[in-house]
Order: structure tokens, then sequence, then C-alpha cells
């Protein structure tokens, strides 16, 4: 049955009522009889809290899938292949990635009126994090380090994925603006073709503002940030985004999903990624929000399989305050052309744009690169 109760993660460690209506048995009904094998659903077993989309497990006579939809303004089918595409590739070089399941017609992302919608194989092993909030610390350290190793192992994967930039910039962890000389005549150029953006920044000094984030930070990564090889990247490396053997110390990583951000940028923008959203509790506002030992686990991990040098660590240190930027402004054009939510709008701009770069500027921000580059 579906709960018409649903909530979903705010942005403020809250649940807040879904942009997007749950889905419904109709609607399942509706899709899954483009699936062979799947048949009429049974039951809708769980909803998922995360706010960009409305997803479900569900029952059907075939077994258990997961299915996921999506308002066409945020992805339309030729932009949902795309992430299934390099997810495929990576499941073909042995990366866990589940299935994800062509219609009748062969077809992975199927439009239905005003959605988008696509239907997954489970996950193998235990969704351990699923009903935590992204930016929430991990404080195991030993999953934080396996957690490393996995992502590196899907770099690996992804160098020889030969495939093009996405063809959005809504809600994809995309790294031009930072790879840019001059970043606000970047943001500029694109405006003409992210009106929704541009609707929002006309309202404030937007430019003195995205250059003031950055002026601590950008003029001298920006050189080492142009030299790197380039390659596909998960986006949003968090543990609610891994399933795992067990909760014990020696878990495996049995899954990786959700693949929603991912975009072609390079590996150590995703390392920083995952720096910035398992091992800062941005949560908890600012202050002493940093995790260094949930960064060094992650860091042990990753250098496993895939060594750091010191100027390799001297980059992540640099680049971690600014690695947000893009994502940033996807949310902020998401919530006010997409969602209309000014407010969420605002808490993208001013919380998460400016603020995250702000507390890097801190001592106890400077404290967590510095240890960073103590790790050569």
């Amino acid at each position: 049955m579906t709960t018409h109760d649903h909530r979903v993660h705010g942005l403020a460690a809250d649940e807040v009522p879904p942009d997007w209506p749950p889905l419904a048995d109709a609607d399942v009904s509706r899709l899954l009889g483009r699936y062979p094998g799947l048949d009429a659903p049974r039951a809708i077993r769980w909803h998922s809290p995360r706010p960009l989309s409305a997803a479900a497990l569900v029952d059907t006579a075939g077994g258990r899938v997961f299915v996921k939809r999506h308002h066409r303004s945020v992805r339309n089918a030729a932009v949902l292949a795309e992430e299934h595409a390099f997810m495929a590739h990576l499941r073909g070089a042995g990366v866990p990635v589940p299935a994800v399941l062509a219609d009748a017609e062969g077809r992975t992302a199927v439009a239905l009126g005003d959605w988008t919608c696509e239907v997954h194989a489970t996950a193998d092993g235990l969704d351990l994090y699923r009903d935590t909030m992204s930016w929430t610390p991990l404080r195991d350290l030993d999953h934080a380090r396996t957690a490393g190793a996995m992502l590196a192992r899907v770099h690996d994967a992804a160098e020889d994925h030969a495939a093009f930039q996405r063809d959005t910039h809504l809600l994809v962890a995309r790294s031009e603006l930072i790879e840019a000389a001059d970043p606000v005549a970047a943001l500029e150029a694109q405006l003409p073709t992210r009106p929704g953006l541009a609707g929002y920044l006309r309202q404030r000094d937007w430019r003195r503002e995205l250059a003031g984030a950055l002026a601590p930070f950008h003029a001298a990564v920006q050189p080492r940030i142009a030299r790197q090889p380039r390659l596909w990247t998960h986006g949003d490396w968090h543990v609610s985004n891994l399933c795992w053997s067990g909760a014990g110390p020696h878990a495996r990583i049995t899954a990786v999903l959700d693949f929603g951000l991912a975009a072609r940028t390079f590996a150590l923008f995703d390392l920083a990624t995952a720096i910035e959203r398992n091992a800062i509790a941005w949560l908890e506002g600012i202050g002493d929000i940093a995790r260094p030992d949930t960064a060094w686990a992650l860091l042990a991990g990753y250098r496993e399989r895939r060594p750091l040098g010191r100027d390799d660590l001297a980059l992540l240190a640099d680049l971690l305050p600014i690695v947000h930027v893009d994502f940033a402004l996807s949310e902020v054009e998401y919530f006010s052309a997409i969602t209309g939510s000014q407010a969420n709008a605002d808490v993208a701009w001013h919380t998460f744009l400016r603020g995250h770069a702000a507390w890097f500027a801190s001592p106890h921000g400077q404290a967590l690169l510095d240890g960073i580059r103590a790790l050569a």
C-alpha cells in the first residue's frame, strides 16, 4: 500500500513534505506493465526519503525492484540514459553496480507524460545507511576506509569510459566553473542556456558574492585543476549510496548506488567530494565540525589502490574548499526554477555555496586542510 504521509530529507537536518508526489500503486502499475516478467506490482514496500525525485522498493510477480521517477524538467530520457551508460560500463568492469532494467522496447529510461522513470534490480547486501542524510559524518572508520578503497576502484574502472559531458547542469556535480581561469565570466557565458539560474542571480550582486567566495582559494589551485586528467565520476560519494555485507568492521561493499550526480570531472574532484560529504558535519552549523579521522580513513583506503603523492594531496587540500561550487549552483537553479522555493535556493546560495567555502578559511577548516597536506 502507498503511504500518504511520506516525508523526505530537508535542508536543515529535518524531515519535510516532498516536492514530488510519492509513487502510488497506479503509477507503478502503469510503468511496470512495460517490463517483461514484472507484471503488476504486489506491494510498495518502502519509499525513499531522498528529496530530488520519487523512489520506492516494489514487490512484483518477478521479484523486488527499485523504481525511481523524475520530473521531465529535471531529467529527460536522454540525460538519464547518460548515467545508465556509465553504470553499465562500471558494472562490466566488475564494480558492484545494480543493473538498470530495460523495458520491452529496450529502453532503460522511460518517458511517461510529465515523468521520466527507471527501474533497477535491487542491490545486494544491507543498506545500512539508507536513512542517513548526506553531509552526515561517517563514524565507522573501518567503513570509511573500505569506502575509500571502493572509490579508487570506481575511478580505475572509469578511466576508459569514453563519453562526453552530461547534457545538463541541473543536479549534477560538474567542475567547469572551478576549472575556469575566470569562474564569473564562465558562469556569465552559461546563463543564456540556464534561464532559471539567471533569474535568481539577477536578484543579487552575484558576481561580487561568487568572486568573494572563491577568492581565498581559486587562483592558487585553478592551474593545477586544469591539468588533471578527465574521467567520469560518481559525484555523491556518501555512505548512504553504498550497501554492505554486514554491519561489522570487516564488511565489504556489495553495491554502489545512485549515479544521479555523475559527470565528467576528475578523480581528485570525486575524492574531495567524498571528504566533503562524509567527514564534515555541515548540518551541525559552523565551528569544530570536521571529522579528520574519517577523512584520513577514506584517504588511506583510496591510497591502497591509487597512490597519492605530495602534489596530489596538496591539490586535494586546495581543491576541497571549492569542490562544491558547481553543484551548489545547480541546486540554486533547481530550487529557484523547478520547485519554486526561494527559501531553499537561498540556503543553496548562502549556506552551501558561500558558507561552506567560508568555513574552510576558518581555523577549523584550515586545520583539516593542513592535516591532508601533512599526510604526504
